[in-house]
């Protein structure tokens, strides 16, 4: 569906109050679009009417006239850099952005990511998922139990199966 043509379904749906339905569409356009600020902006007016401060000051973070507060929210929810950067799912480099502040808080954003991590990084790698970050679950005990855990899972199944298929042989 074309952008203007979703742009015209998403305010036939807050009109008919089904902020929800505009909330989905809006997601979908800025994961589309990424580096499109005006779309940014709307779904932070969308986060607003369900009063989540956090995720408007997400999607608002690279405007000039951003909320503080909200800004606060965002960041207190991804205190570290590399958390903020995949929140912001931008794509390419900053110089996409259409406003010089943008440009400016991105730089900003990975540079403190590529600072923390020890190493460069660039908006497509870490919007990716790269495993080799803090926290990210790779060597960790979760990890680690997450996979004794499917592993045990697994030889349940074979078990059952095994002793199904004795009993219909007995």
């Amino acid at each position: 569906m074309p952008l203007t043509e979703t742009l015209v379904r998403i305010d036939t749906d807050l009109a008919a109050g089904r902020v929800p339905m505009a909330r989905q569409r809006l997601r979908g356009l800025v994961s589309s679009f990424p580096n499109d600020l005006t779309l940014r902006r709307r779904l932070a007016e969308v986060y607003r009417l369900y009063g989540e401060p956090a995720e408007a000051g997400r999607w608002m973070y690279l405007e000039a006239d951003r909320d503080p507060a909200e800004t606060a929210a965002f960041e207190a929810r991804h205190p570290a850099p590399h958390q903020r950067m995949k929140a912001l799912a931008w794509s390419g480099p900053e110089s996409r952005a259409r406003s010089d502040f943008a440009e400016k808080q991105l730089a900003a954003v990975r540079s403190a990511c590529s600072e923390a991590l020890g190493r460069p990084v660039d908006w497509d790698t870490v919007a990716q998922g790269d495993d080799t970050e803090p926290g990210s679950g790779k060597g960790s005990l979760s990890g680690a139990l997450a996979g004794v855990g499917c592993v045990v899972v697994v030889l349940a199944m074979l078990a059952v199966w095994v002793n199904g298929l004795v009993a219909l042989f007995d």
